[in-house]
């Protein structure tokens, strides 16, 4: 199977439909393809799970060398101390179902689903014309309702060999938890973990020996739900509220209880040192004369 997307104004300006992502069987040319808002993993992981509930697991998909599907980097440190290879979340599924995933060194080597594209930017625009297609899902509604069966007719062809190549599902593909971005994580001594920003904590009855301190498997499934799952078991996990900021939802501040802070009384002084400083009062002999209103000098016999 080739798998790639195409870029292309496909409603010819009257939507924002843009991506179109397709499969092309190598041998039959038979097309599964549908219109996605973005070209990003979790739509693709859609497109995967659509397929293979439709027809089964290929023996292999060829791409090209997309982010989406290799990890154009190095391995970082915590993926060679579990020794596992780097792998994208599309990658890792693959594994997961047991298709291999063959990369495309040129355009020319995935030239059937190049030509495919060109084929639909010429008679799927037209038809999305014909249609007045004009959102994402009037044009999904036109291509699987119509196009597709059309396709079918004039394009797809016997294969040379007639055994098909597709093989079924089992229960040991659980789709909702292999098609999900996988990672892993760290449960801390409070049975909590962190994942997107948010901290779940594991409940009482999921707690099990040695879980805390181990690295759990997080998925973050196609419908949005967290699961998590400690070696052949999942946990039932809640998210943490995050605690109160102490605003109402009015927009005003509540107000919230202090403890009164009473300054301490100052201790009572002797007065007869107010304004007398060693270094910036009078003199001494000046005092004194203040005082006794006679020259020292004087009282002496001097």
């Amino acid at each position: 199977m080739q798998w790639d997307t195409s870029e292309h104004d496909w409603l010819e300006g009257r939507g924002q439909t843009r991506y179109l992502i397709a499969m092309i069987d190598d041998a039959t040319s038979q097309l599964t393809a549908r219109f996605v808002p973005h070209d990003s993993t979790e739509e693709n992981l859609r497109m995967l799970k659509g397929y293979l509930e439709l027809r089964g697991r290929p023996l292999a998909f060829y791409t090209d060398k997309g982010g989406l599907f290799r990890v154009n980097r190095a391995t970082n440190q915590d993926e060679e101390l579990q020794g596992e290879p780097a792998r994208t979340q599309i990658g890792r599924a693959l594994d997961e179902l047991g298709i291999e995933w063959i990369a495309a060194h040129s355009p020319q080597a995935k030239g059937r689903v190049e030509r495919c594209f060109g084929t639909l930017q010429d008679r799927l625009v037209k038809g999305l014309r014909v249609a007045g297609a004009c959102s994402l899902e009037e044009a999904n509604a036109y291509l699987e309702g119509e196009f597709l069966g059309e396709w079918e007719d004039h394009f797809a062809v016997e294969a040379r060999n007639p055994t098909e190549a597709h093989r079924r599902l089992g229960g040991e593909h659980d789709l909702a938890a292999i098609l999900s971005q996988v990672e892993r994580r760290v449960v801390t001594n409070d049975y909590t973990l962190r994942f997107e920003g948010q901290s779940y904590r594991i409940a009482r009855q999921g707690i099990r020996a040695g879980l805390r301190g181990s690295r759990v498997r997080v998925e973050k499934r196609l419908d949005g739900t967290v699961a998590v799952k400690f070696r052949d078991h999942y946990l039932p996990v809640a998210r943490c509220e995050a605690e109160p900021s102490g605003v109402a939802t009015g927009g005003e501040k509540e107000k919230i209880d202090r403890p009164v802070r009473v300054k301490p009384k100052a201790k009572h002084t002797s007065l007869w040192m107010k304004n007398f400083h060693l270094r910036q009062g009078p003199p001494l002999w000046a005092v004194l004369k203040r005082e006794s209103g006679k020259d020292p000098a004087r009282r002496e016999g001097r």
